[in-house]
């Protein structure tokens, strides 16, 4: 008998749908799971990235629970902090937090801490951390203007979005790039096939 698994996707950034899609995976259920992302009193950020990839697969489970689709699920779940030293950076909704960001980044190395955390269909939970080295080139006040006023870092962790604009602020990254814009998928795709999930079911369709 075959058993048809499902790929829940416990975010709604699209940057996340679209990096699985790349790999040839398609989620087929998004389940956005909003959690309070304030990190608690001397949490380091790998720590952080690691509790609120949980919070949110859990929140997510419980979603599909109630809606009686858990059973065969799989759940992908992330939570990405930017961090200079232990200084978490925020996820900046206002363009005065934006532009804090973008002068405590200008000129430094970074860290990028991406959690992963995989709910299996019998419910045993797997997470990954990566860390990714990041630096930026010393930002100019018009490149600090000229970025706040295009409005790309909204939402985005320590305000910026690699896979944009600020990717030409970008030096050297030492690590994953994809973790990095959100979603590490070599972590993902293994974490995934490790717990039987066939994550090569779609590539014939991928070009």
């Amino acid at each position: 008998m075959t058993v048809f698994h499902k790929l829940v996707l416990a975010s709604a950034s699209p940057r996340r749908m679209e990096l699985l899609q790349q790999a040839g995976l398609e989620p087929d259920r998004l389940v956005p799971a909003n959690v309070d992302e304030t990190p608690l009193r001397a949490e380091h950020p790998r720590s952080l990235a690691k509790r609120l990839s949980r919070e949110k697969a859990e929140r997510a489970l419980a979603v599909l629970k109630a809606d009686g689709e858990a059973e065969n699920s799989f759940i992908v779940a992330a939570d990405t902090v930017v961090a200079v030293g232990r200084r978490i950076l925020p996820t900046p909704e206002l363009i005065d937090e934006a532009a804090q960001c973008l002068r405590l980044l200008s000129g430094r190395n970074h860290r990028v801490h991406t959690a992963v955390c995989l709910v299996t269909p019998n419910e045993a939970y797997r997470q990954r951390l990566v860390e990714t080295r990041v630096r930026f080139k010393r930002l100019s006040q018009d490149d600090i203007e000229a970025y706040l006023a295009s409005g790309e870092w909204r939402g985005k962790a320590g305000g910026y979005a690699a896979q944009g604009i600020a990717g030409s602020f970008i030096v050297k990254i030492v690590g994953s790039y994809s973790s990095v814009v959100g979603l590490p998928l070599y972590e993902v795709t293994t974490l995934l096939a490790g717990e039987g999930y066939p994550i090569r079911s779609g590539w014939l369709n991928a070009v």
